[in-house]
């Protein structure tokens, strides 16, 4: 798979994702990539926690295979990542990705983190199985899928 990075920008809402511990009082993200002059992409994530705050992460993405701009890794400046280094970097490969770059599935190697997401707040059923089948195909824990709360839309 081939990713037009250019057409990738923009924003991006979150389906579902594997429970991670800093997501772990969203019920509703997405994140925003824009290019920048260097080559790499600002990544602007937001979240809506229970509470309805809203919590937002800053980082950089960075191609690491060129030859196919599916791999990139994402550095984060927030305090946990001031803290602890080199905890900071996470891998970002984009596992699927419909032709009219509508979805995408995004995964670390180590199958730890999974997002599905889409450019609408909501996905059609049938789209979000075909997902979850390619997911556990690739070896994610699929049964521990958590589907966000968007609201309705308007």
């Amino acid at each position: 798979m081939s990713v037009d990075l250019s057409r990738y920008t923009g924003t991006w809402y979150e389906i579902a994702r594997l429970p991670m511990w800093f997501q772990r009082h969203c019920v509703d993200s997405r994140a925003i990539y824009s290019s920048r002059p260097d080559g790499a992409f600002d990544v602007h994530n937001e979240c809506v926690t229970k509470s309805g705050e809203v919590e937002q992460a800053k980082g950089v993405a960075t191609v690491v295979d060129a030859k196919t701009n599916a791999r990139l890794t994402v550095t984060f400046d927030n305090w946990f990542a001031r803290l602890f280094g080199s905890s900071r970097e996470g891998n970002y490969w984009i596992l699927d990705l419909d032709p009219e770059y509508r979805t995408a599935m995004v995964g670390t190697p180590d199958r730890r983190y999974l997002w599905i997401l889409s450019r609408a707040h909501q996905l059609d059923e049938d789209t979000y199985q075909r997902l979850v089948e390619r997911a556990q195909q690739l070896g994610y824990p699929v049964s521990e899928l958590i589907r966000a709360r968007h609201p309705p839309s308007s």
